[in-house]
């Protein structure tokens, strides 16, 4: 049982608690109404934005039209990790190795000179406990000592615009998971059995195994093979599309993915005449190129997808185009500012130019999102987190209290608050956490979020949970000097 006895002297004697605390008094501590549970189909603004002022609708094909099945990570990371062997001559006990789903999360950066894949918040901390070589954790000691004594990364090392960095790599995209699996595979098999490796020739070598697997046109022939097994909810991506077009808004597609591919999906989602739905269609567009560099001019496609080599002096409605740059795109539609709103998965690749550059609005799919409110939505997590809330005040109003009995007081909440921010980490991912919080901070992922997207949501269907003139409205988030005090703050982070 928790009970309290406040009086003079000492904290232990003005306030002593046991460690275990009753659900009673975690449910007196939450506010009415704090914990309404959250809509895992909502969206969610982040900058204010009236959907009856967008006239154009732009969308990324995949991971955003075309929503795909997890067994796709298990093909990708089996595909290369026999590339590795056969091609790269790598060590045939690795076939002992298959995917772990639910390893790693998206987000994460990879230092290719430490071989450490880690969880980094938006102050470029390190977060104690997710920081893993191979598929082992790294103890705390040990990542401090290999950062100079500290948890922080300096900003010189950090991931460029583009989430690459001169020995820091970010891994934003969904197919990725597969990537970093794979890579913490071949580290543990090497460690495991005492092998030296080049840590930047292994880097290179897995990334480049996983790029064969999309450029060869491998990952294209199983989904192709199998679209009802592989792409999730395309009743819905009609119903987003159609409504949109009855509502007099323009569409539009631009894909790094190729034409022959796109074209069945979207046959399977949206049906045979997909294409009179969009204004104009881009596939192989190399983004982010297609954002930055003016060189590519467009070129257009048939029907049967063979190349035309006739000048582009406009982008005609039904007809599909490769390669092109943005700055052409721009000039041939007049389609400027804020009056488009392009939905992407990735946050550099899709959407960072997009907004930082060419003042696009800016939609972020992150499938994640579902998986996260529905934990967030639980009692265990609800009470975790007032309860460590809790603590928290206690320890930031208790620290003047320093004779002895007070200082071991101090000592088990503090060693209690760590226990229950560990365990609310594990509800998300036992080795990683949320992709949106480390611990209290937000992560480096949630910071390029916030600034790269107007919006984010689960899934491009949540568009049909709202009205085609509704305006979003970001809530107003206190900032520190701002906030009430911390009885008031249960229920607003993660882990």
């Amino acid at each position: 049982a928790m009970g309290s006895s406040c009086g003079a002297g000492s904290l232990g004697r003005i306030c002593s608690f046991s460690l275990t605390s009753p659900l009673s008094l975690l449910l007196d501590l939450l506010p009415p109404g704090v914990c309404n549970l959250l809509n895992p189909a909502a969206i969610y603004a982040n900058n204010e934005i009236s959907l009856g002022d967008v006239e154009i609708y732009g969308f990324d094909y995949d991971y955003t039209l075309a929503q795909y099945s997890n067994l796709l990570h298990s093909m990708i990371f089996n595909t290369a990790r026999d590339i590795l062997i056969e091609q790269f001559k790598y060590p045939e006990g690795l076939g002992k190795y298959d995917y772990i789903p639910g390893f790693a999360i998206r987000g994460l950066h990879y230092d290719v000179q430490k071989s450490l894949l880690m969880k980094i918040d938006a102050f470029h901390y390190v977060q104690l406990g997710t920081a893993y070589r191979g598929l082992k954790p790294v103890p705390d000691e040990e990542v401090i000592e290999l950062y100079g004594g500290t948890q922080h990364i300096p900003l010189y090392q950090m991931s460029d615009f583009y989430g690459k960095g001169p020995s820091l790599k970010q891994f934003m995209d969904i197919f990725s998971l597969p990537e970093m699996t794979l890579l913490s595979s071949v580290i543990d098999y090497f460690i495991t059995h005492g092998i030296e490796f080049d840590q930047v020739h292994l880097y290179k070598d897995i990334s480049d195994a996983i790029r064969d697997v999309h450029v060869k046109g491998v990952m294209y022939k199983w989904i192709e093979k199998d679209l009802e097994q592989y792409i999730l909810h395309g009743d819905e991506i009609y119903a987003v599309l159609n409504r949109l077009v009855n509502h007099k808004k323009k569409l539009f597609l631009i894909t790094n993915s190729p034409f022959s591919f796109v074209d069945k999906g979207m046959k399977h989602m949206v049906g045979k005449n997909w294409r009179d739905l969009f204004d104009m269609v881009i596939v192989q567009a190399d983004k982010p190129n297609f954002f930055t560099d003016r060189r590519k001019p467009f070129r257009k496609l048939d029907d049967k997808g063979s190349l035309q080599w006739d000048k582009i002096n406009q982008l005609e409605k039904g007809k599909i185009y490769k390669e092109g740059n943005l700055f052409d795109f721009l000039r041939l539609t007049g389609w400027r500012g804020s009056k488009v709103l392009y939905f992407g998965d990735h946050l550099y690749s899709d959407l960072a130019d997009l907004m930082l550059r060419h003042g696009w609005r800016t939609g972020a799919i992150v499938p994640e999102l579902e998986t996260e409110i529905r934990i967030i939505n639980t009692e265990q997590y609800m009470h975790s987190l007032t309860w460590q809330q809790a603590l928290t005040g206690l320890l930031e109003r208790m620290q003047m209290y320093q004779d002895a009995e007070s200082k071991q007081v101090l000592l088990e909440w503090m060693k209690e608050r760590q226990e229950i921010r560990s365990l609310t980490k594990n509800l998300f991912n036992p080795q990683f956490g949320s992709i949106f919080r480390t611990f209290h901070n937000p992560t480096y992922f949630s910071r390029r979020l916030v600034r790269f997207s107007d919006i984010y949501m689960a899934s491009i269907s949540c568009l049909l949970n709202y009205d085609v003139n509704f305006t979003f409205y970001p809530r107003r988030t206190p900032l520190q000097h701002e906030a009430p005090l911390w009885m008031d703050q249960l229920c607003t982070a993660q882990c």
